[in-house]
């Protein structure tokens, strides 16, 4: 069984619904997850956009989510929150520039072969994808898009 993820309330590739956007309620999209390695002991996600003006934009950084868990609930507190590029712990939803045309988010899910990762709470992209280089076992993505008009 190879491991995938899907984001609820889109289809992938299609428009991400405005509640989950910096225009709605800004609360993160429910998730859920399948086939994960046998070895896998914690999850972690990131979302981002590569489309932003000045480089990728980090949206979501979460760590330490638990095994047992098959997904996240809309708005979850699971796991450990880092600091993402809008200068905030937890989710921060698709806000591309007004009139600069659909931007596409990358959910990105990981099966990590530790429990924990040692990163503080808030910690930045950086610090996480050093973390997960060296523990990272499988990667699962799902991609949406948003346009502020």
């Amino acid at each position: 069984m190879s491991f995938t993820m899907r984001v609820e309330g889109f289809v992938a590739g299609e428009t991400i619904p405005k509640h989950h956007t910096c225009e709605g309620l800004d609360v993160s999209p429910a998730m859920e997850w399948s086939g994960a390695p046998e070895w896998t002991k914690s999850f972690a996600v990131i979302v981002d956009d590569p489309d932003a003006p000045g480089g990728t934009w980090n949206h979501w950084l979460l760590w330490n989510i638990p095994v047992g868990l098959g997904g996240l609930t809309e708005g979850a507190r699971a796991g450990v929150s880092g600091t993402n590029d809008f200068g905030k712990t937890g989710y921060g939803g698709p806000c591309p520039p007004k009139g600069h045309g659909a931007h596409r988010y990358f959910f990105r899910l990981y099966a990590v072969d530790a429990k924990s990762l040692n990163l503080k709470p808030g910690a930045k992209r950086d610090d996480l994808d050093r973390a997960l280089h060296q523990h990272q076992t499988a990667e699962a993505t799902y991609m949406g898009r948003y346009e502020r008009k």
